[in-house]
């Protein structure tokens, strides 16, 4: 879908593009600020749509958070926790494992001879594009003008027509007494310990706190979960998160929601939380406290008043569906915007950013990002995963849908598996049958969706969905059930995209 900004707005963006030639300084088409996933992708689109296009990186190394602290090296690790409690179970399938251990050493040098690899290919990627790339901080100094501070020294000032800035995120840190004294874990640096401690307590209850739990209670540590918010996955619908915490009750891990963090503070040997939850006074201790509270955009050393980018109350770049900030000529993506913070989006949103440049250069209407396929994925275990639409978002949206479900523990080949934990859950647009969302919480979660992500894209129906052969016995044809449910009540016309 195409929308123009309004004239007025494109003319004066016209002649803010004129810019005055300075000797010795290089004017770009493109510039952008950041070589993660979102800004990679934003300068091969941009290069490829045949923009003079620079990318800036000034981290410690190449490779972004997704690749050097986030998805690849979590979900490393969490490949190990998933083996070895597979092979836990070894006795419930009739399996003899022996004797159960596990080399944490091991564990950690493996996820960073992988990490190691992916680094390297997207360093490739990047002095290897077909647009220029620098190594280096930079800087506005007004909203057309960046300096770059080289990481190997020195600094040179570009010219940008256009610019993303695709910087990423940082660790969200809250004011708790004592935390600091006492020390702590968070993600980055969970992921690269080699000490597995004998319990621990996770302040947060989202997609990080999740998979840690997961991870550590895997290789037979005792869990416990701190949350501020009623449920864990505060974005989530009711059902899911209770399905989630279930099941990681199911598991041994306490979970305890609803609490105002008060201080944290040594209690002997051990490390001790005080919070508040119904007007009393609680504690809980363990060896180690992790702290995954959420992640903020990072714009440290940006100067983005000179550019003149404004910010919000919850993020401090402002951003709309173009993927414009405040200043119509810089776009931001990826983690940075403070929306939707999972690399696929990241991707879209570069790619919408890119393509907008272009046009914006040419005078052409801009492209509006769709977020309908909005997947969010936790590889803890049971997965759970969500598209689309919850039942909370189309209730504020004032969308009528109907929703069915179904459980993992009724499915044959969840059976088999001893995977009976959780459910799936199809959500429609009441009129026309048209799915607009979906959740897993259960085996394989992550891999499920998926077909849910198909359906949403091709604005099939649930009698749609029903109607597709599905093979016995498989994970897959789960989604059968709730969509033969819906399309039994609904009508069966297809909405075609």
């Amino acid at each position: 879908m195409l929308l123009g900004t309004a004239a007025p707005t494109k003319i004066r963006l016209r002649r803010s593009l004129v810019l005055k030639s300075i000797p010795g300084m290089d004017t770009y088409d493109f510039v952008v600020i950041g070589g993660g996933s979102a800004g990679y992708a934003a300068a091969s689109t941009a290069s490829g749509l045949g923009l003079k296009t620079l990318c800036v990186d000034g981290g410690k190394e190449i490779g972004g958070l997704c690749i050097l602290r986030g998805c690849m090296p979590s979900k490393t690790l969490i490949e190990s926790a998933n083996r070895f409690l597979t092979l836990r179970r070894a006795e419930e399938f009739g399996l003899s494992a022996g004797h159960l251990g596990y080399d944490s050493r091991a564990i950690i040098l493996r996820k960073r001879r992988l990490i190691g690899e992916f680094a390297d290919y997207r360093a490739h990627q990047l002095w290897k594009g077909q647009f220029d790339f620098e190594r280096g901080l930079a800087e506005f100094i007004d909203p057309n003008t960046l300096r770059v501070r080289m990481v190997a020294g020195g600094e040179r000032i570009v010219r940008a027509k256009t610019a993303v800035i695709t910087t990423g995120s940082s660790i969200n840190m809250i004011e708790l007494p004592g935390l600091q004294e006492i020390g702590f874990l968070h993600s980055d640096l969970a992921l690269d310990s080699m000490r597995i401690p004998k319990s621990i307590i996770l302040l947060g209850g989202g997609a990080i706190a999740l998979e840690f739990a997961h991870f550590y209670e895997a290789l037979g540590t005792k869990v416990t979960i701190l949350q501020r918010s009623p449920q864990v996955l505060k974005a989530a619908d009711h059902d899911v998160a209770e399905a989630a915490v279930s099941a990681l009750r199911h598991r041994g891990v306490e979970v305890i929601c609803g609490t105002k963090l008060l201080r944290a503070e040594r209690s002997g040997s051990a490390k001790r939380v005080v919070y508040e939850k119904g007007n009393r006074e609680n504690f809980v201790e363990a060896e180690e406290v992790f702290y995954a509270l959420g992640r903020q955009a990072f714009v440290d050393g940006l100067n983005l008043e000179a550019a003149g980018v404004k910010g919000t109350d919850t993020c401090p770049i402002q951003s709309n569906g173009a993927m414009q900030t405040s200043q119509p000529h810089i776009f931001t993506a990826g983690d940075a915007t403070g929306k939707h913070e999972v690399v696929h989006i990241a991707i879209q949103q570069a790619g919408v950013a890119a393509r907008n440049a272009a046009r914006l250069l040419k005078g052409e209407r801009l492209e509006q990002i769709d977020y309908r396929l909005k997947l969010f994925c936790i590889f803890c275990e049971p997965q759970i995963a969500m598209i689309g639409l919850t039942e909370k978002e189309a209730a504020e949206l004032g969308v009528n849908v109907r929703v069915a479900t179904y459980r993992f523990g009724d499915h044959g080949k969840s059976m088999i598996r001893g995977e009976i934990d959780g459910f799936v859950k199809l959500i429609v647009e009441a009129a026309t049958g048209e799915i607009v969302g979906g959740a897993v919480v259960g085996p394989e979660g992550a891999e499920l969706i998926h077909e849910i992500s198909v359906a949403i894209h091709f604005r099939a129906t649930a009698a749609t969905l029903a109607a597709i052969p599905h093979y016995h016995p498989t994970l897959s044809e789960i989604w059968t059930y709730p969509a033969e449910e819906l399309a039994s009540t609904l009508p069966t016309t297809e909405v075609l995209g």
